[in-house]
C-alpha cells in the first residue's frame, strides 16, 4: 500500500509542482490552510507531513504543536517548509517537534523529493 503524503501549503504554484513531483509512488493529500490541514492529518493519519510555517489562517509551529500533542499525530515526521530562515523560527520548529526544516529558497523541488524519499525509508 502506498505510503500517505500530506502537503500543508498555501502557495497553489508550489503545492501543485511539489504534488506533481511526489506523486507516483505516494498517496497524496492537499490542503492550502493551517485548519484543513490539521483537520486533515488528524483524520488521514499520513506517514509524512510537508508543513508552511506561513499560512493564512494559523501558523505552522501551531499545528506542529497541535500535532505533537496528539498522541494519534505524535509520531508523524512534520518536515517545515518556511521562508525564513532566522535562528529564531529554527530554534522553535525544533523545539515544537519538526524533523527538518528547509527554507524554500534553497531547495529546488528534486531535492524535496529526496528529503522525502529519505524520511520515509
Amino acid at each position: 500500500m502506498a505510503q500517505k503524503i500530506l502537503i500543508i501549503e498555501d502557495e497553489e504554484s508550489l503545492m501543485k509542482n511539489l504534488k506533481l513531483a511526489i506523486d507516483g509512488d505516494y498517496k497524496i493529500s492537499t490542503s492550502m490552510s493551517g485548519v484543513e490541514g490539521l483537520a486533515k492529518a488528524k483524520k488521514e493519519l499520513p506517514d509524512l507531513i510537508l508543513l508552511d510555517i506561513m499560512l493564512p489562517d494559523m501558523n505552522g509551529i501551531e499545528i506542529l504543536q497541535a500535532l505533537k500533542a496528539d498522541e494519534k499525530t505524535d509520531s508523524i515526521p512534520v518536515i517545515v517548509m518556511t521562508n525564513l530562515s532566522d535562528q529564531g523560527t529554527v530554534s522553535q520548529i525544533l523545539a515544537a517537534g519538526g524533523k527538518e526544516y528547509l527554507v524554500k529558497s534553497d531547495w529546488s523541488i528534486d531535492d524535496i523529493v529526496k528529503k522525502v524519499e529519505e524520511t520515509l525509508k
